[in-house]
């Protein structure tokens, strides 16, 4: 098995994008070149995402800065723009579907380079099961990449429980990222705030939901993965636990400590800081952190392994880190 291994990296391939288009003209990804040469994408007349970068989609430019990064092998999984977690169950299970069906064939067309994380319709958890089963099953993939919320609810919210038995039992790999920002208003408006702010806040009340809510305690043999090195989470770990501590409504839904649920919790290595990432495997220990570039994005990433050799690590943490924790995890030959 390779080297490196990156869990955090997004796609949506052409013939994915063609696929949802015939699903639902309303709902497809529209990629539109601009007079500067770069792409935006739009879904229903309204700009998702600016730029758009075409690697997104272009697999020989990809391939091309996995190898000169030094990155092995891609987990990939989609866009957040294409959870559609707000559209109908119906077709949201489709548009699920669709995207899954897409990885798995870039991942069977490219062995050896890329494996691959799904999506689920979240806001129908019976069917989200059931096509949990079907990629890990049927598509080899690996797992799912989740929004953050569902719909503006926490991930523990008791409507999600089908999802949570099904990963537990599959020994699934999730990775959860942001997706929207629950901060009212315009305060996070300016700046690119709502990115590298709001994203961030998102991700550590997704982990606090886990945590508190008492899914990883119930659930414990599916592998829980915080993008962007856990927002606020491993830094904030202490306050956590002392609420835990002494506050009753911190202890409603667990019979552990918080700190024990917090101890299963996984985050990737997007610090953008060789001292926060040494922080950070100083903390939770090189076996709870995984290499991720958050590709191909311009907050991400791309030199994700020469980031990890930076950090002042020990050969052995950043052997760990770059690949060898995730194979075990993953069950890699």
């Amino acid at each position: 098995m390779a080297r490196s291994i990156d869990v955090h990296a997004h796609i949506l391939p052409e013939d994915t994008i063609r696929a949802l288009a015939q699903a639902s003209p309303r709902v497809a990804p529209h990629l539109i070149r601009q007079a500067s040469g770069a792409w935006i994408m739009q879904i229903d007349g309204r700009t998702v995402q600016n730029p758009m970068p075409p690697e997104m989609w272009d697999v020989a430019l990809r391939l091309a800065d996995m190898d000169r990064h030094r990155v092995d092998v891609q987990l990939v999984c989609p866009n957040v723009q294409t959870f559609f977690y707000g559209e109908e169950a119906g077709l949201g299970a489709e548009c699920a579907a669709i995207q899954n069906e897409g990885i798995a064939a870039l991942v069977k067309a490219h062995p050896g380079r890329f494996l691959g994380l799904g999506t689920l319709p979240m806001q129908d958890p019976a069917r989200a099961a059931d096509e949990l089963h079907r990629i890990i099953g049927k598509l080899g993939l690996y797992g799912v990449q989740i929004g953050s919320n569902v719909n503006d609810r926490n991930l523990d919210d008791p409507a999600l429980a089908p999802v949570w038995e099904a990963a537990n039992d599959l020994r699934a790999f999730i990775l959860v990222h942001p997706h929207g920002t629950i901060v009212p208003g315009d305060r996070l408006a300016s700046y690119y705030m709502r990115n590298f702010v709001g994203l961030p806040f998102e991700t550590t009340m997704a982990g606090a939901s886990l945590v508190f809510g008492g899914v990883l305690e119930r659930y414990p043999d599916m592998t829980v993965c915080l993008c962007h090195a856990g927002g606020f989470v491993p830094y904030q770990a202490g306050r956590f636990m002392h609420a835990g501590n002494v506050r009753p409504e911190a202890k409603l839904h667990l019979t552990e400590s918080a700190e024990q649920s917090l101890g299963r919790l996984y985050f990737d290595t997007i610090t953008h800081s060789p001292r926060t990432l040494k922080f950070l495997v100083e903390s939770v220990g090189a076996d709870r952190v995984l290499l991720g570039s958050d590709y191909p994005f311009d907050m991400g990433n791309v030199d994700c392994v020469a980031r990890v050799e930076a950090a002042g690590l020990s050969d052995a943490d950043c052997a760990k880190v770059l690949g060898g924790r995730v194979k075990e995890l993953l069950r890699l030959q």
